[in-house]
């Protein structure tokens, strides 16, 4: 059965005024936005399935993300237009147990409905395909948590929080007796609080799983802080690292009582419109107006993903050169955490760091061109279930995001990750 809402424009007209918007936007049937994303699908996929949906579902529903749920906008300011490449992408090819597969063959295999590539900050490959377009509104998914991440750094360096080393109660004196009890603000970031967590997107019964549930119906906020409140302790905080949405939905949660605001409105206040983003945004809401998710819901176009990429390429420089992100932010946010189960033989410096993955060619892996050694490195890969990726690589200048719709959620390294991971590396050295 078709879900949607009849209370949603009343909460998204809600939002538009919370946040003070002036911008001149269109009416996009529930929502007002500038400009109005295409294509507009007539029928949304239910929300209650989205674990299940099929692949036809996964596109129209990623798509949809912003009118399937409540939501905040953020609205863009001046921009100006990305420059072409001089050098473009034609092809590009990696191996694997010795089969040769090419740019074309890679947009297949993993499903690829939009994909950017930018070098030295110009647009060197543009694509886009089951009609996607540049003003479609693609979901993050947990890309969302990278965004994140970057707004607590901006907050630091504003004062509203003053240290990574604050504990979270500091922010949310209701949690004390909880397992977050005496928990980091940087534990919470790395995914090391300790705090028990099922992120299994295979089992209806997962912490994730009922997240989504609590998703679909009213009360949203009050049934996902249900779930979050009531965990518990694992194992020592900092001891290991343990991937969590609902660490990463508190640490949104902990953002917005620093800093007064939606996610949404101190995106846009702080980032989106200082950074010239071109189109307007929306972040799923679980209170419109105050209480954004901080574990996904960051929907945006495929441009705007791209100069986020840019920004963090520029160690949290906006365009006219202001430092709006600490003194080496985006080094300590590479800065893989060492805690168990982070380090593996693959991994050897880490996977994760502030809501940022280490998605290098794994080192033990075999028979695969690029070699580990010759593929890229140091990299900060933003990446969310099905395929959501944005990519930033320092040394070459280079930015890449993709928009996918994989047929599992979470494949193993050994596939679509590895394969991202080879073909960034030979898009690099074809560019180099």
């Amino acid at each position: 059965m078709k879900r949607r809402s009849p209370f949603k424009p009343l909460l998204l007209s809600f939002s538009l005024f919370f946040c003070g918007y002036a911008t001149a936007a269109t009416d996009c049937g529930s929502i007002t936005l500038s400009p109005c994303p295409t294509p507009f699908d007539q029928h949304l996929p239910d929300t209650h399935d989205m674990l299940n949906w099929n692949q036809k579902d996964r596109v129209v529903g990623f798509r949809n993300d912003y009118r399937n749920y409540a939501g905040d906008v953020f609205r863009h300011g001046p921009s100006t237009p990305l420059a072409h490449a001089d050098k473009t992408l034609v092809d590009a090819r990696y191996q694997i147990n010795g089969n040769t597969y090419h740019l074309a063959d890679y947009l297949k295999r993993e499903n690829v409905a939009g994909m950017l590539v930018l070098k030295n900050g110009k647009v060197a490959y543009k694509y886009f395909a089951e009609g996607n377009t540049d003003s479609t509104l693609w979901t993050s998914r947990s890309v969302g948590k990278s965004v994140v991440s970057t707004l607590v750094g901006i907050a630091i360096k504003q004062g509203k929080i003053h240290s990574l080393d604050d504990k979270v109660t500091a922010y949310e004196p209701d949690l004390k007796g909880t397992a977050w009890d005496g928990v980091t603000l940087k534990q919470l970031m790395q995914h090391t609080s300790g705090v028990a967590w099922n992120e299994d997107y295979t089992n209806p019964k997962s912490d994730f799983a009922q997240l989504t549930q609590c998703e679909a119906q009213a009360g949203t906020y009050d049934c996902v802080r249900n779930i979050v409140t009531h965990l518990k302790r694992a194992h020592p905080a900092g001891e290991q690292w343990s991937y969590s949405s609902g660490g990463a939905w508190l640490l949104g949660d902990v953002l917005e009582h620093a800093t007064g605001m939606s996610l949404a409105a101190y995106l846009q206040q702080t980032l989106w419109q200082p950074n010239g983003m071109a189109s307007d945004g929306v972040w799923h809401a679980y209170q419109p107006g105050k209480h954004d998710v901080g574990a996904h819901g960051f929907n945006a176009t495929l441009e705007d993903w791209a100069r986020f990429g840019e920004f963090i390429l520029r160690d949290g420089r906006l365009p006219n050169g202001k430092q709006i992100l600490p003194a080496n932010w985006v080094n300590d946010a590479a800065n893989w955490t060492k805690a168990q189960h982070s380090v593996s033989p693959a991994h050897p410096d880490g996977l994760y760091g502030y809501q940022w993955w280490n998605n290098a060619i794994p080192v033990n892996a075999q028979h695969v061109v690029p070699s580990p050694a010759g593929g890229l490195q140091h990299s900060l890969w933003a990446l969310g279930i099905y395929g959501q990726i944005i990519m930033v690589n320092r040394a070459e200048n280079l930015v890449i995001v993709q928009w996918s719709t994989w047929p599992q959620a979470e494949p193993s390294f050994s596939a679509q990750p590895l394969e991202a991971a080879l073909m960034y590396s030979a898009i690099a050295q074809q560019l180099h």
